[in-house]
């Protein structure tokens, strides 16, 4: 069974992901905002995808303050992590936000919150699972 890591500090947004991915998906759920638990998990393997939310308010790393943004650029800088897809969730969704954080981070795709089509957001979530990149 596949493992999606939920990088969230809403805990009712972390909890909705969670049953839409476990219910609708059939797929194991892991759910943290813990950085360095984030990166270990990441790098032993112990998720097939990351779920990232971009505005992380109280997540440090190393002594700074890192938001999803960051953790993804660490994530992908790395070769360990690199290939792991990451998917950016966020509630800012403005004009051009997609294409700009997609840019700056490395991440695979995007969506924004709140999730209101299931079906498209289990459809990018598998998609990316079964190693097919963003394409557009």
């Amino acid at each position: 069974m596949k493992t999606v890591l939920i990088v969230e500090d809403d805990l009712i947004n972390a909890r909705v992901f969670a049953k839409i991915l476990t219910k609708r998906a059939g797929l194991a759920v892991k759910h943290t905002e813990n950085v360095a638990e984030v990166i270990t998990i990441a790098q032993s393997g112990g998720a097939d995808l990351i779920l990232m939310d971009v505005s992380l308010s109280h997540s440090l790393y190393q002594g700074e303050s890192v938001d999803g943004i960051k953790i993804t650029q660490l994530l992908k800088s790395h070769p360990q992590t690199a290939r792991l897809p990451v998917i950016l969730v966020t509630a800012h969704a403005m004009e051009g936000d997609r294409e700009n954080f997609l840019k700056q981070s490395g991440a695979d795709d995007y969506i924004s919150k709140p999730v209101v089509d299931h079906q498209q957001f289990i459809a990018q979530v598998m998609n990316l699972l079964n190693g097919n990149r963003e394409s557009s």
